[in-house]
């Protein structure tokens, strides 16, 4: 069975040959955070540390969402399984565990309707021309989602609309916190919430509070926006789960390899407080992209534009 990579790594730490081993790939995977060019000799040497670990729990390892010391468990992960991280491509293996089933999306509001008070019931009715109101609404019934989606909030905005810029980092943090604290039947219905008209779009669009959590003065290239992403392991671990579970098919009647929407949209979800922070790119649509642009990338021209399409023309999500 597999074990989480925290309880795995000290199992190896435990034991001199494996330690011995894990030893060498600590070595190896900081040099490629490092970027530092690794010779021929070290290459090999790094493979044969991997293949080494054979049957070790720590090749088997994963890692929960919503875990505590989630970053020590991603940066084991990422130890062990340095020779994969080459490139966006390479990618192919989510750190963390398989998602729940669908059940989070079965959301009664009639019955999170009936918490409320007479009043609040029915303001909450009065929300039918505005799904993204209303899920905020259920939201605050729940005072974890009300608290947190204040968190957040409050530190996206800071600085919004003067010459101070905001703290894009907090914001990120607040708004991962926000997604992985809450439990999903209240995050999902604000994230997703079906919109028919723009006033709803608007509303959807600005929960992630793009001016600070999405949008820089100008667009960066969408390379280097990887680049920064694979030098961070939350951002690095949520981007191969993306690839995994959002991986388009065209031969499949859903458009998903992994025929799982559900699966698809906790990875989209995932994204949101990272450096590659996704959004709805309007009010009238459910169209998302990143914010970057491939203008000026040179020879890399197509790897840039498939990294963009895997948000922007992507079947699956």
């Amino acid at each position: 069975p597999r074990s989480d990579c925290i309880a795995a790594e000290q199992l190896c730490l435990s034991d001199s040959t494996c330690n011995a081993t894990y030893r060498i790939l600590e070595h190896c995977a900081l040099a490629k955070t490092h970027i530092l060019p690794l010779d021929h000799d070290s290459r090999v040497r790094c493979l044969n540390a991997e293949l080494d670990l054979g049957n070790s729990s720590l090749l088997h390892c994963r890692c929960h969402r919503r875990m505590k010391r989630q970053e020590h468990c991603l940066r084991v992960f990422w130890t062990v399984h340095s020779s994969m991280a080459d490139g966006y491509f390479n990618l192919e293996t989510s750190p963390y565990e398989n998602p729940a089933n669908e059940e989070h999306w079965k959301t009664d509001y009639n019955k999170l309707a009936a918490l409320l008070s007479g009043k609040d019931c029915s303001q909450l009715a009065g929300d039918a021309t505005n799904p993204c109101l209303k899920a905020t609404h259920v939201c605050n019934l729940s005072k974890k989602c009300v608290r947190l989606r204040t968190d957040y909030a409050s530190i996206c905005t800071k600085g919004a609309g003067s010459e101070d810029t905001c703290d894009r980092r907090k914001c990120h943090r607040g708004l991962r916190n926000f997604f992985e604290k809450v439990p999903e039947e209240f995050t999902k219905r604000i994230l997703f919430c079906p919109c028919q008209d723009e006033l709803c779009g608007e509303r959807r669009r600005k929960t992630i509070v793009p001016d600070c959590s999405f949008q820089y003065n100008t667009k960066p290239n969408c390379l280097w926006l990887l680049d920064f992403c694979l030098e961070d392991h939350i951002c690095k671990s949520r981007l191969a789960d993306f690839q995994q579970n959002c991986q388009p098919a065209d031969m499949s009647p859903d458009g998903c390899s992994q025929h799982s929407h559900a699966a698809c949209l906790q990875a989209y979800m995932g994204m949101i407080g990272t450096p590659m922070t996704p959004n709805y790119v309007s009010n009238s649509s459910v169209e998302v992209s990143l914010w970057c642009t491939c203008e000026s990338s040179g020879n890399q021209k197509e790897k840039c534009d498939q990294i963009l399409g895997m948000f922007e023309s992507n079947k699956c999500l």
